[in-house]
């Protein structure tokens, strides 16, 4: 894939999730998939989506268990993005992607030991058009249903990963 059409589609699916405050974090537990709400970071997204958490919590565990990870968006349109994720701990990221408001929701500033970001390499995503968001270019359709794209409507596949 040539760097232009991956960043043509990595600015695709900015504008898709940039006014989501919320995304649903899905991970494997051993039970099964389990899904969360994670605030969405405000930083310019470029293929990694980053959310901060506490080593305590079971997403963390997960994450080290098993990296296959989804995140879902709602908004003007529904976005699903497949990916893998990291354990980041970095004190520099994490200081540059604080906010007072993460101080009060985990009661703790970024540089506490326990606060760690997940780092969510996006690999491909889904979404589904709800409004009038225009197509910036072509889009392949999820090649599990057999069909391409001039024979589904449903919904569009942007693969960033290849």
């Amino acid at each position: 894939m040539s760097n232009v059409l991956k960043q043509e589609e990595v600015e695709t699916l900015r504008e898709l999730i940039k006014d989501v405050d919320t995304a649903m974090l899905t991970t494997l537990t051993e039970e099964g998939l389990i899904s969360r709400p994670m605030k969405t970071q405000e930083v310019e997204f470029d293929g990694d989506l980053w959310f901060f958490t506490k080593k305590e919590t079971d997403k963390y565990k997960e994450i080290l268990h098993d990296q296959e990870v989804n995140v879902a968006y709602a908004g003007k349109s529904y976005v699903s993005v497949r990916g893998r994720a990291e354990i980041v701990e970095d004190l520099a990221k994490k200081k540059e992607l604080w906010s007072k408001a993460y101080e009060k929701m985990m009661k703790a500033s970024y540089d506490d030991p326990d606060i760690v970001l997940i780092k969510v390499k996006a690999e491909a995503a889904e979404y589904w058009e709800t409004g009038n968001f225009t197509k910036k270019i072509a889009f392949l359709y999820k090649r599990m249903t057999g069909q391409n794209s001039e024979s589904a409507d449903i919904n569009e596949t942007i693969e960033l990963d290849k």
